[in-house]
């Protein structure tokens, strides 16, 4: 027996070494093919000066074109342009890809042994760095991954640097999505820890505070720029009247004139009372609403592709967009990947729908931006199938044909510009229609100031990013976002009290005001922090855990451990609600109940103690079992049978 495991260890061994050496070996020969390709560009854009100015020959012609001249207007900058980039230029601008940076700063070239889910994705879902700027002629990119900010601005010079080597210079648009809270969701968001800490956009609601929020999007635009990204993927104007929906943590609630104004605020503060070379660009999402799932099953997967409306409420969803994202003028638009069942002539999903993005968007709405869709529609990658729902049918030129006949300019997540080019070449998509998207795109490169100068400081990054001021700003906003539930005389907390807590990582911000103890039996007051429930579905993918959707009651065994501590001492529970759950048992057993939408443990333990307030109102309500979020439909607002704290529910003390 012991031979025979000698042996079998002996061959596994050889196995992994030969696995190990492959993976060296294409590794190695995908960055020495990325050399070449570097290799290949021209040289970087000498300076002019003209009338005592100085520019950048972006097409290192020797003279200054119109393009290059910041004192020319911005029809005439985008018309001179234009009319010399070709074909695959243009295809080229209308895709925004991910991209991965190294820790040092550099273009993700080549595949590395990771456990990084961010760098997993992008080596699933793009190419390499060298293939998508050269090859690909993308100048567009959404980046993943959270490095100290002196790197994420390096890898944004170091992009830059690449695109001006490029035959006409056109700068790269870095794109994100939100950095500024706990979660670390790919696809939806990015903890970020060098940048401030704020609630979610949940618990910016919260506050009902929009001078607050509009604070928030300064300080986050200001973080952003420093490190070179000038789009935000977010807000999310997208409406919570579906509980179960995984990406409810993304919203400012269920009630359409409280995310109206909580998104006109908060892209009135990155973007400014104008789109500038200060401002970042605002991609608000998900037109015409990306709230009422069917079953709250999530529209990035087959199976919850249907958007249903049985309370026929489809015009509340818009009154965010039009009273918010509209109204502050946001840059750009993403519509989501569900089909409105019912609502227009044809079953697609919204980026297809030629009735949501033309006739509405466009004509009735008068949106003359840029139109993104969301990410991976039109082809399959590793990671997961292309979400063409409705259209699964076609082909993948035929499908970037209908987005663009829909009224999209952009594809996110696709770097397929071959197909544009294609379908352009062939006559079915004229040039012309090519050109309104492109010129759309270029426009906001423009007013971002990336032709004059795309390039920031390392040393001023880290200056900027996660400065005292921003932190503390934070960590009011945290605190004034918390929701007291119930109090039965137990809060504040008075110092010196013994605590045992559980659920919370760092316990020194408690033990500034308390004497920590390590079973409940020592302790005067239980502190717990516990968790927004969810289920994974049986056979879904490693992606579909990333959205933690599904039911919103504690099992049974997850809640006779709650209620087997908290019944022991005085107690006080912190709901951490990423979505409105089912705490009927646990509000009726705890002492003090308090809701929180990515407080840290620091912050809490001060508006435990009283040294800060939590002042917060819900922006949902809050179910009092499963069954009557079951009974609930999709697409009304505060429509629970019952609801153990109603929409606008919070105490103080």
């Amino acid at each position: 027996m012991r031979k025979a495991l000698k042996v079998f260890g002996i061959i596994l061994g050889s196995i992994i070494g030969i696995l190990l050496i492959a993976f060296l070996v294409f590794s190695a020969g995908k960055g020495k093919a990325a050399k070449e390709l570097y290799a290949q560009l021209g040289e970087e854009a000498p300076e002019l000066t003209v009338d005592g100015y100085t520019f950048r020959d972006l097409n290192k012609n020797g003279k200054l074109d119109i393009y290059e001249d910041n004192r020319a207007g911005l029809e005439e900058r985008v018309n001179d342009l234009m009319g010399q980039m070709t074909l695959e230029e243009k295809a080229g601008t209308m895709f925004v890809s991910m991209i991965g940076m190294t820790k040092e700063g550099a273009p993700f070239d080549k595949p590395k042994l990771t456990r990084n889910p961010f760098d997993l994705m992008i080596a699933l879902m793009a190419p390499p760095a060298s293939e998508l700027l050269i090859h690909k002629r993308l100048n567009s990119f959404n980046i993943l991954n959270a490095y100290d900010p002196d790197i994420m601005a390096r890898f944004n010079n170091n992009l830059q640097k690449i695109a001006e080597r490029m035959r006409l210079g056109i700068p790269i648009t870095i794109a994100s999505d939100p950095r500024h809270s706990a979660d670390n969701n790919p696809g939806a968001s990015i903890l970020t820890s060098s940048f401030s800490s704020w609630p979610n956009p949940l618990g910016l609601a919260a506050t009902r505070d929009t001078l607050l929020v509009r604070e928030f999007g300064d300080i986050a635009r200001q973080e952003y720029r420093a490190v070179g990204i000038t789009v935000a993927l977010h807000p999310m104007a997208d409406l919570a009247t579906e509980p179960r929906w995984a990406r409810i943590n993304g919203t400012f609630g269920e009630d359409a004139a409280l995310s109206a104004a909580m998104t006109k605020a908060y892209v009135l503060g990155f973007q400014g009372d104008e789109l500038g070379n200060s401002s970042v660009a605002c991609m608000s999402k998900h037109f015409s609403g990306g709230g009422p799932q069917l079953n709250g099953d999530d529209a990035h997967f087959a199976f919850g592709k249907d958007q249903t409306y049985p309370g026929d409420n489809f015009d509340y969803h818009l009154i965010p967009f039009i009273k918010g994202a509209l109204a502050a003028r946001t840059a750009q638009i993403m519509p989501y990947y569900g089909i409105p069942v019912g609502q227009t002539g044809e079953d697609v999903g919204f980026a297809f729908n030629k009735e949501i993005i033309t006739d509405l968007l466009r004509d009735s709405l008068g949106f003359d931006g840029v139109v993104c869709t969301d990410w991976a529609i039109i082809t399959e990658s590793k990671l997961k199938e292309a979400a063409a729902w409705g259209v699964e049918y076609l082909t993948p030129a035929q499908r970037i044909k209908k987005v663009i006949d829909a009224g999209c300019d952009q594809f996110g997540g696709e770097f397929v510009p071959e197909l544009i080019v294609e379908l352009t070449e062939s006559g079915e998509i004229s040039e012309e229609r090519i050109d309104v998207s492109v010129r759309r795109i270029l426009r906001d490169k423009f007013r971002l100031g990336l032709f004059d100068n795309p390039y920031v400081d390392e040393q001023e990054a880290l200056e900027i990013a996660r400065n005292d001021s921003f932190v503390e700003k934070g960590k009011q906003a945290q605190a004034l976002s918390m929701v007291l539930l119930k109090n039965n005389n137990l809060l504040p907390l008075k110092e010196g009290v013994k605590i045992y807590a559980e659920g919370m990582d760092d316990l020194s911000g408690m033990e500034k005001y308390a004497e920590m103890v390590k079973q409940p039996s020592e302790a005067d007051v239980i502190v717990i922090r516990i968790a927004t429930p969810w289920q994974k579905r049986e056979g879904g993918s490693m992606f579909e855990s990333f959205f933690r959707g599904g039911r919103l009651n504690y099992s049974e065994e997850e809640l006779s451990e709650i209620l087997g501590l908290i019944e022991q001492k005085p107690s006080v529970v912190v709901a951490n609600l990423y979505r409105p759950t089912v705490l009927t048992e646990i509000s009726e057993q705890c002492d003090a109940l308090m809701a929180d939408f990515d407080t840290s443990d620091g912050v809490l333990a001060d508006v435990l103690f009283g040294a800060r307030k939590a002042e917060g109102k819900l922006p949902f309500e809050l179910p009092s079992s499963m069954e009557a979020v079951e009974k609930q439909m999709e697409d009304v607002p505060y429509d629970s049978e019952d609801p153990l704290y109603p929409f606008g529910y919070g105490l103080s003390y």
